[in-house]
């Protein structure tokens, strides 16, 4: 009897210490395949796959909306504007807020992680040491009129003569595109371009010329002074909210 019960405690044993190879029961998910409290993820592939594929694309391009996989855009923008666009969301347009202090469903922390991982996976500062670039707000307030005269340096050979079509870019003064986008986003893409539609930066409107800083304001105020009217008022209105 004693030799019975000691040879099954050895089974026992070789069992538990060999186990650690053994497959997982049925119904038992690995570690990786367990459910996790939404707020508690903080991957990166996976944040942005639930939150941002969708519109800016599986690998940060060819969506709907702005690609974030571009380096220049990173640059230009910074982590900080990153971080409060991804947070607030851009009022007035399809950009929501995903912090849950605006309504959205991320903490801070998942905010944070979004930023560091787009900036990780696709930012390539090297690129840009020796780029001075347009400041991403304004440093002084665009005009129209000037806005005119840049456009037709800068633009027109792409976008026509009035903005409503040429024969490489398509209308930039449709009121449906218009009212899409924000003030920030006129200058922004003057600045970054479309490199997912082949539209070049601010550098390569003109050969061997630049846009200004002052230029890239005044065309974008002549752009936004092109939506209609009531859109127009709205955006002051949201603008006074944020």
């Amino acid at each position: 009897m004693t030799v019975t019960r000691a040879l099954t405690a050895t089974i026992v044993i070789a069992i538990i210490a060999t186990g650690a190879g053994c497959p997982p029961l049925p119904g038992k998910p690995l570690e990786k395949d367990r459910w996790v409290v939404p707020s508690q993820v903080t991957d990166f592939l996976q944040l942005y796959a639930q939150n941002c594929a969708g519109c800016h694309g599986a690998d940060g391009r060819l969506g709907p909306s702005r690609p974030l996989n571009d380096p220049l855009y990173l640059a230009f923008a910074g982590a900080d504007v990153l971080r409060q666009v991804t947070a607030k969301g851009a009022p007035g347009t399809g950009m929501p807020g995903f912090a849950q202090s605006a309504g959205g469903n991320l903490t801070d922390d998942q905010i944070a992680s979004l930023v560091q991982g787009m900036n990780a996976q696709w930012r390539r500062p090297e690129d840009f040491k020796n780029v001075t670039l347009p400041p991403y707000h304004p440093e002084s307030t665009g005009d129209p009129q000037r806005g005119v005269a840049a456009y037709q340096t800068y633009c027109s050979r792409c976008h026509g003569a009035d903005g409503g079509g040429g024969p490489s870019g398509g209308s930039i003064i449709d009121p449906n595109y218009l009212t899409l986008v924000s003030d920030q986003s006129l200058r922004t893409t003057i600045v970054a371009g479309r490199p997912d539609l082949g539209m070049p930066d601010w550098r390569g409107y003109v050969t061997d010329r630049p846009m200004s800083a002052q230029e890239i304001s005044d065309v974008a105020a002549w752009l936004a002074s092109q939506r209609p009217a009531r859109v127009a008022i709205y955006r002051e209105e949201a603008a006074k909210v944020r």
